[in-house]
């Protein structure tokens, strides 16, 4: 992690940089507020170390631009000062600054308020990987990585909204592994699991940037296909159908089998009112692909 060190005069820059460079640290330096807010524009630090009184942009100055530069990640600051009175420690404080330190300085305790800091940062990242995990967590499928039930639903709404604005086609097929009750009962619902988790990746592999696959409950998936006639659902359907059948699943004896997939699909097309229609004609037509003889494409056609 690089620290940006910020400091007019010379004999106290070289201090600073030579104290943590001995504790380890990579240093970047720049001679002046406006010359660090330059190199913090090109790639921010997570840590500065800065002086207050320079010419030009000041260290509160820096500290405030850093502040209000909407970066994600937070920068640690460390003010140096040769003011040690009451008032101007809170004024740096309150600029912004998380730590001061009077010039002239201890080596050691710079290194210790440095420690510190890093610690926080990494406190930071930490909190940041957590909250990252939790929010994936809220949206997606545990055993297949898919979107779960309700952010697809979530999706398919908006998606669905935008294509009745823009009168514009939406698809979306719901497929269903055919006969997945009998793998779990040969096989064991361990290699139950690897069979979803399979068909997940099948699906994330032949879809589009824009479009969404999600797990819509036991071994059904949903697929929304933003912009996408009918025509083109099917083609989409029917390589994901011959895929997952070409797809091998192996045993702990050294043996494999594959699975078969029923697909059902449906486009927009202005006859829906309403994402719970559409993907009920979805349903009618995997139900009609299940009574046909199941590995197989059906397309939803009302009744006359």
């Amino acid at each position: 992690m690089k620290i940006l060190i910020v400091e007019d005069e010379m004999i106290y820059r070289r201090m600073v940089k030579k104290s943590l460079l001995e504790a380890g640290y990579e240093i970047v330096e720049a001679e002046d507020g406006q010359a660090a807010w330059e190199l913090f524009q090109q790639e921010p630090f997570h840590l500065v170390v800065t002086d207050w009184m320079m010419p030009g942009l000041d260290g509160p100055q820096l500290v405030q631009k850093i502040r209000t530069s909407g970066q994600k990640s937070y920068t640690y600051i460390i003010m140096l000062t040769a003011m040690d009175d009451t008032d101007n420690i809170v004024l740096g404080l309150e600029s912004g600054a998380d730590e001061y330190l009077t010039k002239p300085f201890n080596s050691r305790e710079l290194v210790a308020r440095v420690a510190s800091g890093m610690r926080i940062l990494r406190l930071e990242e930490q909190l940041m990987q957590a909250r990252q995990q939790m929010e994936d967590l809220a949206l997606h499928d545990g055993l297949t990585g898919l979107l779960n039930r309700r952010a697809i639903e979530d999706f398919a709404e908006a998606e669905f909204s935008m294509a009745r604005r823009k009168e514009r086609a939406m698809s979306v097929i719901l497929l269903d592994i055919d006969r997945f009750k009998n793998v779990n009962d040969r096989f064991g619902h361990k290699l139950g699991d690897e069979v979803l988790r399979q068909a997940a990746k099948i699906l994330k592999e032949d879809l589009r940037n824009y479009d969404r696959v999600g797990r819509w409950g036991g071994e059904e998936f949903l697929l929304i296909l933003p912009d996408t006639l009918l025509k083109d659902a099917v083609t989409v359907a029917e390589r994901v159908r011959v895929r997952t059948a070409s797809t091998q699943i192996s045993l702990e004896n050294g043996e494999s089998f594959s699975v078969q997939i029923s697909l059902g699909a449906a486009c927009t097309t202005g006859q829906f009112s309403s994402l719970t229609k559409l993907i009920d004609a979805a349903d009618q037509a995997l139900y009609r692909a299940k009574q046909s003889g199941r590995n197989r494409v059906c397309i939803f056609e009302p009744s006359n």
